[in-house]
């Protein structure tokens, strides 16, 4: 990867810091920015008006939503619901879906997801709802597909499940999870925010019925989307203003509509993601799917570079265990990788890192039942290292000298 091409690209990587707390938030592509600002100067109107300037801006609201569509490899635009955030998103989900529930209907939900997942459908245990939790194997760390079918039956409504730890940074078999899940019967809500940054992510491959993820995780503005198969979405319930039916699909679920500059800027990514392609591939390839799959191809390559390099050295020091998949392997993890120390707390290491001008992080990420079931809360959590494609080698290895000063 022409790793001096990527940090261009981002304003903030030309600044004395190295970012490895990149599951919290990436930066923010230049393309990006400067998308905000264009509609902000030129388009900051309401839609819907006919004068020319409203309907312009429809317009680009419009593209840039048809072009989400088409990133994740949705069957229309509609099927994508647009939102500040991806808690936000998925607790708009669980009031809408549940308004047809019963009491003694029942929720799965797992105890590696983000809390974002997890207490809107717990919450839901107010109205009758059973909710069962699908723990990983204590000794692998691992979602087991036999674990969850042991907890289905004919009144399971929903299984909620994180399509990667944003702690284990483990990648759960999610196409295989959603044919079980529909086997039962039941839909499958699953939460992409610590995968979407780091592989392709194709709905209709995957076969999920609901999927989330948040755009500042993915080099974009602080905005998030959840995608929809269009029967599901239409049988919702409307969480907007009475007048606006349950037909109206994606508007009814987006109350006070949508932030239309930072929908606007999400153009920015793609661009980018196109620009790799050239920049790395002298083939011209028509087929857009087929140019975003080498891209993010080459996107787990360089990160699967990163996490040996880091992995390798954990896996030496006797103090260490190492939260999550062990093997760096692109196809088994992502690289956000956590780790606890025998003898030192998570934020006695994380403090020290600190005024190394390295950015690394500690704590539960809203992942508490996880680091509950695990133990971890007399160690304030793990320490996390989340890299992404425009970390380097040299910034690794910065770290990892740090590191040898601390254990």
């Amino acid at each position: 990867m022409d790793i001096e091409f990527v940090r261009k690209q981002f304003p903030a990587l030309q600044k004395d810091f190295t970012f490895m707390d990149n599951a919290g938030g990436s930066q923010v592509l230049g393309n990006v920015i400067d998308r905000i600002s264009a509609y902000m100067v030129h388009y900051n109107v309401q839609l819907g008006a006919s004068y020319k300037i409203s309907a312009e801006a429809g317009e680009k609201i419009q593209y840039a939503t048809s072009k989400i569509a088409e990133f994740i490899n949705a069957r229309e635009s509609r099927e994508v619901v647009i939102g500040p955030s991806t808690t936000m998103l998925l607790r708009i989900l669980s009031l809408s879906i549940s308004k047809n529930w019963e009491a003694g209907d029942e929720v799965i939900v797992t105890n590696t997801d983000h809390e974002a997942n997890v207490s809107p459908w717990t919450d839901l245990q107010e109205k009758g709802i059973t909710v069962h939790i699908w723990k990983v194997n204590p000794e692998t760390l691992q979602l087991e597909i036999d674990d969850l079918k042991k907890l289905m039956n004919s009144r399971t409504k929903l299984v909620a499940v994180t399509h990667t730890s944003n702690v284990l940074g483990s990648i759960n078999p999610l196409r295989d999870i959603a044919k079980a899940v529909h086997e039962a019967g039941a839909l499958i809500c699953a939460d992409g925010v610590a995968y979407a940054p780091h592989r392709k992510v194709n709905v209709q491959e995957l076969d999920v019925d609901f999927y989330t993820f948040s755009w500042y995780k993915t080099y974009g503005p602080h905005l998030a989307m959840m995608y929809g198969k269009y029967e599901h979405l239409l049988e919702l319930e409307s969480l907007n203003h009475y007048f606006i039916g349950k037909e109206d699909i994606p508007y009814k679920l987006q109350p006070g509509n949508l932030n239309f500059e930072l929908t606007y800027s999400t153009l920015g990514i793609f661009e980018y993601y196109e620009d790799l392609y050239r920049q790395h591939f002298s083939e011209k390839e028509k087929d857009r799917g087929s140019r975003m799959q080498k891209v993010f191809d080459l996107i787990a390559s360089q990160e699967e570079k990163l996490a040996t390099l880091l992995l390798n050295y954990l896996n030496e020091i006797p103090e260490i265990r190492i939260i999550g998949e062990t093997n760096p392997h692109s196809s088994k993890r992502v690289p956000t990788i956590s780790f606890v120390h025998s003898k030192l707390k998570s934020n006695d290491i994380v403090e020290r890192v600190d005024p190394h001008r390295i950015g690394i992080r500690f704590g539960d990420f809203y992942a508490k039942k996880l680091i509950q079931d695990l133990e971890l809360q007399e160690k304030n959590g793990v320490v996390r290292v989340s890299l992404v494609h425009y970390n380097t080698k040299e910034e690794v290895n910065r770290l990892i000298k740090v590191f040898r000063s601390i254990f």
